[in-house]
């Protein structure tokens, strides 16, 4: 199995805590760091945080502070920025930092958000299908051609190529996020579930992607100092027998210290389940 960790982007985050924790993960032999998406959030919401830092910019930061660690979006909220744009974005993180970007991608859910930028709701599988698209078309030649419903250009460089294929996770678990998975992903990226609650899902993606290349990756929700360690380790077991191959968890402390701390402590955990 392999473990990930979150990036201190919601506040209070600075530059100093963001470089600390980025190199500490590294350092203690996390396979990679990650960055939560979202630009707007509702007042007296209880989730997500109100104050989180733009995650390309985060992620692009913790790359200038790390040599080895991969890069990833849990995930990236991709009908909210324009396809070509974005695909710009993440060739240049990835190129950047030596190819190391992890792209989780998800159609959103937060409705205030969508209407902020100006994007309609019910067509975000839509257009996270089409992004999709547009960033493989994107990356895959210079010059690239597309023709969609919403994005259409003919011979247009959009460079920096990445020169590689970037690992793509889709997140979510309905039944179009799970067939988007299947039919145009590397990998699946779960959020907070238990095992009991993903082990359908997992069965469903294996029926279609048994392959031991195609990831899945479940995020939990737990951390060093306030969580039951040894609770930890029976999840850990359990989701290693379901056949879960990637994790990513996040502290729950505000203060650096003591986040570092539970970072720490995590990995004391984790190191005993990587290979």
């Amino acid at each position: 199995m392999k473990f990930g960790i979150a990036l201190p982007q919601y506040g209070p985050a600075t530059g100093d805590g963001l470089t600390a924790a980025a190199r500490q993960a590294e350092d203690l032999g996390f396979d990679d760091v990650w960055v939560a998406d979202h630009i707007a959030v509702p007042v007296g919401a209880p989730y997500p945080p109100s104050f989180l830092l733009e995650s390309l910019a985060t992620l692009s930061f913790a790359a200038a502070v790390t040599t080895r660690v991969g890069l990833g979006t849990s995930v990236l909220v991709l009908p909210l920025r324009q396809p070509v744009v974005v695909a710009k974005q993440l060739a240049t993180v990835d190129v950047l930092s030596g190819g190391r970007l992890l792209l989780g991608v998800g159609a959103g859910w937060l409705l205030e958000e969508f209407d902020a930028c100006n994007v309609e709701y019910r067509k975000r599988g839509d257009l996270t299908d089409e992004a999709i698209a547009v960033l493989r078309a994107c990356w895959a030649s210079a010059p690239a051609s597309f023709s969609g419903p919403t994005v259409s250009f003919t011979d247009l460089k959009v460079q920096p190529l990445p020169g590689r294929h970037i690992p793509l996770w889709v997140g979510g678990v309905s039944e179009r996020a799970l067939r988007r998975a299947v039919e145009h992903g590397d990998g699946w990226q779960g959020a907070f579930h238990t095992v009991d609650n993903i082990t359908a899902v997992v069965q469903r993606l294996r029926a279609d992607r048994p392959e031991p290349e195609f990831t899945l990756s479940t995020r939990l929700d737990t951390d060093g100092l306030s969580g039951d360690l040894d609770a930890l380790r029976r999840e850990l077991d359990s989701l290693t027998d379901l056949g879960i191959t990637h994790v990513v968890t996040a502290p729950g402390q505000r203060r650096l210290d003591d986040w570092l701390a539970s970072v720490e402590a995590l990995w004391g955990v984790f190191s005993d389940y990587r290979h």
